[in-house]
C-alpha cells in the first residue's frame, strides 16, 4: 500500500461521521460519500473531499470504508463499485450485517484482487467520539494489519477474531448481551421508580460491582431522566442485530431463548412508535408510552 493513502468512506450517518472526523487525523486524503450528500458538507468543512459518484471513489481509493444500516445496503454499494475496483484495495466494512453475506462479499471481492475486512464495532457514538471502539474484526491477517494504523485512531482495541464473517459473528454475540441488557435496564428502573426508590442513584449505586456496565451507566440515568435526546443509537438497529442473532443460532442448533424473548419484546417497542428511536426510550415499554404519547 502507498505511504500516502486514498481513503474513501461510505456512509456518513451517526457513527460515520466521528469515525471520518478522525480519520481526517491521519494526514491521507479522505473522500467521502452518503446517499444524503448534505451529510457530508460538515466533513467537506474539515478537509475531506466529497466523490461525485461511488465510481469515483472505488477507481480511486486505496482503502474504502463502509458504515452502512445492514445487509441490503452494503449488498447495493458493492454491487455499484464492484465492477470499477482496481485490485491491490481493502474494502474495511464497520456494518452490522449477516455474516454469510458478508463471506459472499468478500470472496467476490478476493476474485478481484480486492481484501475485504469485516470490522464491526461496539462503543456507541460516544465511543466513536472519544476515539475508545472495541472492533471485532474478521478476515485476513495481512489486510487487517495493514489497516490497523487507521482503527488506531479511534479505537482503544483492534481483536482478529479469525476468518471473513468472524468479525459480524462476534458484533451478533455483543448485541445479544447489550439488547438484553438494555431491556433489563429498563426492567430496574420501572421496579425502582414504582418501589420508591430514587432511580437517579441506580448507576451511582451500582458502580463497581457486578451489575456495573457501560449501558448501565448510560442507559439508567437517561431512562430514569425520559433523556431520550439525542438519538445516539437506534432501535431498529438493535432489533435487526436479534433478529440475525436468532436466525444463526437456529441454524446452528444453538439455543438463545433470552435473546429471542429480547427480540419479541425489541419488536413490540419498535412497534408502539419507536424504530428510529434511543433504546433510552425502552422504558417506556414498561410504562405504557406510545412514541406520540412522549412530552
Amino acid at each position: 500500500m502507498p505511504a500516502e493513502r486514498k481513503l474513501a468512506f461510505i456512509g456518513i450517518g451517526l457513527m460515520g461521521l466521528p469515525l471520518c472526523e478522525h480519520l481526517l487525523g491521519s494526514g491521507d486524503r479522505l473522500t467521502v460519500w452518503n446517499r444524503s450528500s448534505d451529510k457530508c458538507l460538515p466533513l467537506v468543512e474539515k478537509g475531506a473531499v466529497q466523490a461525485e459518484s461511488l465510481d469515483d471513489i472505488a477507481r480511486q481509493s486505496d482503502v474504502i470504508f463502509l458504515c452502512l444500516t445492514d445487509s441490503l445496503a452494503v449488498r447495493d454499494v458493492y454491487r455499484q463499485i464492484s465492477s470499477s475496483l482496481r485490485g491491490n484495495q481493502i474494502i474495511v466494512d464497520f456494518s452490522s450485517i449477516d455474516p454469510l453475506v458478508t463471506r459472499s462479499l468478500h470472496d467476490d471481492a478476493l476474485s478481484k484482487g480486492v481484501d475485504w475486512v469485516d470490522c464491526p464495532v461496539s462503543g456507541g457514538v460516544p465511543g466513536a467520539k472519544a476515539g475508545t471502539l472495541a472492533v471485532m474484526a474478521g478476515g485476513s491477517e495481512d489486510a487487517l494489519n495493514q489497516v490497523r494504523p487507521l482503527l488506531s485512531l479511534f479505537s482503544s482495541k483492534v481483536t482478529r477474531m479469525g476468518e471473513s464473517g468472524a468479525g459480524q459473528y462476534t458484533k451478533i454475540c455483543n448485541q445479544m448481551i447489550v439488547s438484553s441488557n438494555a431491556l433489563v435496564i429498563a426492567e430496574v428502573v420501572a421496579l425502582a421508580e414504582r418501589a420508591g426508590v430514587d432511580s437517579s442513584k441506580l448507576a451511582e449505586a451500582f458502580s463497581g460491582g457486578f451489575a456495573d456496565s457501560k449501558p448501565l451507566q448510560i442507559l439508567a440515568p437517561e431512562m430514569s431522566q425520559r433523556c431520550f435526546e439525542p438519538v445516539k443509537w437506534h432501535v431498529r438497529t438493535l432489533l435487526k442485530d436479534l433478529d440475525m442473532a436468532v436466525t444463526h443460532t437456529k441454524e446452528m442448533g444453538s439455543a438463545a431463548p433470552m435473546t429471542g424473548l429480547a427480540a419479541q419484546l425489541m419488536r413490540q417497542h419498535a412497534a408502539n412508535g419507536y424504530t428510529d428511536k434511543d433504546p433510552s426510550t425502552l422504558i417506556n415499554l414498561y410504562t405504557g408510552n406510545a412514541a406520540n404519547d412522549d412530552s
